[in-house]
């Protein structure tokens, strides 16, 4: 009990669904790539800035009641479920205007960009939450 009201406060629910999220979104874009020569094939995708609105009215929800459960939702591609956890369903990519001669919707260019930033995303709130989790650690062991 002690150490889940540590662990359930201030920013670290956010990290954990922003790297939960971003698991996902990498997952997605692979999926993409390694589907972008098949003919017909409809690209996914998460909106991460949709979902990054979420998380701060999730996170602005929660300093108004401390008690109240995180609850991340972004339309129907983000919800979280009654036991906490992060539920993603991408949706397809929208065409953009293009829509190439075999059917597809997407170009390596932009999944690569997409992969660039997740990546750097996921990156930073790893750090970020092993940080937090180190902090934990020394107060728990009472060194400096």
């Amino acid at each position: 009990m002690f150490i889940s009201s540590m662990t359930d406060r201030g920013a670290t629910p956010a990290m954990v669904k922003m790297l939960a999220f971003n698991e996902v979104r990498l997952k997605t874009i692979a999926e993409n790539v390694a589907n972008i020569q098949t003919p017909g094939y409809r690209a996914k995708q998460l909106d991460a800035a949709a979902f990054q609105r979420s998380l701060r009215e999730a996170l602005d929800a929660r300093a108004r009641d401390p008690n109240k459960p995180f609850d991340v939702r972004s339309g129907d591609e983000v919800r979280t479920d009654p036991q906490g956890f992060l539920r993603v369903n991408p949706s397809e990519k929208p065409v953009d205007n293009i829509l190439f001669h075999d059917g597809t919707n997407s170009s390596i260019e932009r999944e690569m960009a997409d992969l660039a930033e997740t990546g750097m995303t996921h990156e930073l709130f790893t750090a970020l939450l092993n940080g937090r989790i180190n902090g934990l650690r020394k107060a728990i062991r009472g060194t400096l």
